[in-house]
């Protein structure tokens, strides 16, 4: 088991034809990832080779998904085309669009929410790393890498991982695989003030997951999010928990990195997001470090 996605997933890559889509495409499928389809306006009919893989190119996503059985999109289109790329892969009745991208404007992002109001579309993004989930081969590849997430680093194991970060991401997970605990499924949900799916969406799934056995989850200041997890948790989470709040340290009022970071009215604060953790029974990691020991702490309890 795992959440969102697993080895038998089929993936199309919506921008494979770029200098970065093409990369992290060569790289999913060298980390045995199904990639069936790519999706660049205008170049369908190509072939995009690696490794002796041969995956065929569409002009659009609906012939992709139709023709390959694709149910997952991998979006790396620029920031002015990807709105609407992503509503591309809704009107194609995809289960999951996972999209990269950084920078979307914030008017494309609200107008894109609105249209995805009662879609089948689950949207992981943007401004996200993506979804690993490990697999049971050597060195656990055979699984699924969605995104621009190092596949070495990742080890098949029962813990699920949620972030707002990509590098604290890859940071939990490396400690996780280093301690000998792998990973379920690796969430990254993106750092942007309108997304898709947000932490408690993640949480909710992970405690449903029969493999998943804890959970760590990595917030930021800015936004509330994390506090509404935390209160869903207190309530209702049967697996033990661990989470990290970054941006402890930064100037009141100061936008930090991404574009959700920022504490307004008051509210978002690392303080008030830590407090409402700790209410919930999360073992609270103090520094970036302590992320996999904070979740060792918490399953001992």
């Amino acid at each position: 088991m795992s959440i969102l996605v697993n080895e038998n997933t089929r993936i199309l890559v919506q921008g494979i034809t770029g200098s970065f889509g093409a990369r992290h495409a060569q790289l999913s499928l060298d980390y045995g990832t199904k990639l069936v389809a790519g999706v660049t306006p205008g170049k369908g009919g190509q072939v995009f080779e690696h490794g002796g893989h041969k995956v065929p190119i569409f002009d659009t996503v609906e012939e992709a998904a139709r023709q390959t059985g694709a149910t997952v999109s991998c979006i790396f289109v620029p920031p002015a085309f990807a709105g609407d790329a992503i509503l591309e892969g809704v009107g194609a009745g995809l289960d999951l669009a996972v999209c990269i991208t950084e920078g979307i404007p914030v008017m494309d992002m609200m107008r894109v929410r609105a249209a995805m109001e009662g879609s089948r579309t689950r949207l992981i993004g943007p401004n996200c790393p993506g979804i690993v989930t490990p697999g049971t081969g050597k060195d656990s590849h055979g699984g699924c890498r969605i995104g621009i997430a190092p596949g070495y680093i990742h080890k098949r194991g029962s813990i699920g991982v949620v972030s707002r970060s990509g590098t604290l991401t890859y940071e939990a997970v490396w400690q996780l695989t280093s301690r000998g605990l792998g990973q379920s499924t690796c969430v990254g949900i993106g750092g942007d003030p309108i997304n898709g799916t947000n932490h408690l969406d993640v949480i909710k799934m992970f405690n449903e997951d029969p493999e998943t056995e804890g959970i760590i989850m990595i917030g930021e200041i800015g936004g509330t999010n994390e506090e509404q997890a935390a209160e869903w948790v207190k309530a209702h989470c049967r697996k033990p928990m661990a989470g990290f709040i970054a941006g402890a340290t930064a100037p009141p009022g100061r936008r930090m990195g991404h574009a959700g970071a920022i504490v307004s009215g008051g509210k978002g604060t690392a303080a008030a997001k830590q407090a409402a953790m700790e209410e919930a029974g999360i073992e609270i990691a103090a520094t970036p470090s302590d992320m996999a020991d904070a979740l060792i702490r918490a399953m001992k309890r």
